[in-house]
């Protein structure tokens, strides 16, 4: 069993970088080949980060949530799975490319640096903090899912207004599907994001240990959660939209990222359990 999961571990990488590869030279050549297999390298890329972490929480008798780089392996198959989503729903394929550039990134970080705790602290084996988890790592895939289709509607909208009417221009929708794209990923993300804070506070005070308000990872989720908040009332009430609101997204996006990565690497407290 430890075989296996070391074989995924190396193999997951290298699946996820032959899934961009075809959805790169789909979009950027448009290549025949790379447009038909596109779709089932992704599919079998996901089915197998899907038995990794079976196996892996099968082997290890808790599911991967101990570690920075564990939730980092959860977090790249929640943005792989969040996209497949989409694209069924969209039937829109030419994004594909920009956005699982990041499970990419977040699983090769995984499986180098990934490693098992000797013993699990109890608390890690609660059914609210899985259900915490999950809500915040889907609510985290969808804002950077969100930040990406910004960047997309930014990049288009400067072509658009250079008169540069290249592949950019020629393969990716709209702008008003993107902004539409853009802003349904943020109100989905900012729900499940409220959802694991109130599910967070309600699992902190049933445990014995003292949670610091302080803590960077706490601090940093509040913070992102007040700065969608804003920028969600802001385009209700004073009519926010278009170019101003994408810049916005793409602003969240980097927090969420410096969230993921940064805090959770080097300043987190009370959310590094080991």
């Amino acid at each position: 069993m430890r075989f296996l999961i070391t074989l995924i571990q190396v193999l997951l990488p290298l699946c996820y970088f032959a899934t961009i590869w075809a959805y790169a030279k789909g979009f950027f050549r448009s290549l025949r080949f790379a447009e038909i297999i596109k779709r089932p390298l992704l599919a079998l890329t996901l089915l197998l980060h899907a038995t990794y972490i079976l196996v892996r929480t099968i082997e290890f008798h808790h599911p991967p949530i101990t570690s920075v780089f564990e939730l980092f392996c959860l977090i790249a198959f929640v943005i792989g799975l969040a996209y497949v989503y989409i694209e069924l729903r969209t039937r829109i394929t030419s994004t594909g490319y920009f956005i699982l550039i990041l499970p990419f990134f977040f699983q090769l970080f995984s499986s180098i640096f990934i490693k098992e705790i000797p013993a699990i602290p109890e608390i890690l084996r609660s059914n609210l903090l899985g259900f915490h988890v999950t809500s915040a790592l889907l609510g985290y895939a969808a804002i950077a899912i969100s930040g990406v289709y910004g960047f997309l509607y930014l990049m288009l909208y400067h072509d658009i207004k250079s008169n540069q009417f290249g592949v950019i221009y020629k393969r990716l929708p709209n702008l008003e599907k993107l902004e539409r794209m853009s802003f349904t990923a943020t109100v989905f993300g900012f729900i499940l994001l409220t959802i694991a804070i109130i599910v967070g506070l309600i699992w902190q005070s049933r445990i014995s240990i003292d949670m610091s308000y302080t803590d960077p990872k706490l601090f940093g989720t509040v913070a992102i959660w007040i700065f969608y908040a804003i920028g969600l009332i802001a385009k209700r009430l004073i009519g926010w939209q278009g170019r101003r609101m994408m810049v916005l997204y793409v602003f969240g996006f980097t927090l969420i990222i410096f969230s993921m990565t940064i805090i959770n690497i080097f300043f987190s407290e009370f959310h590094k359990f080991y």
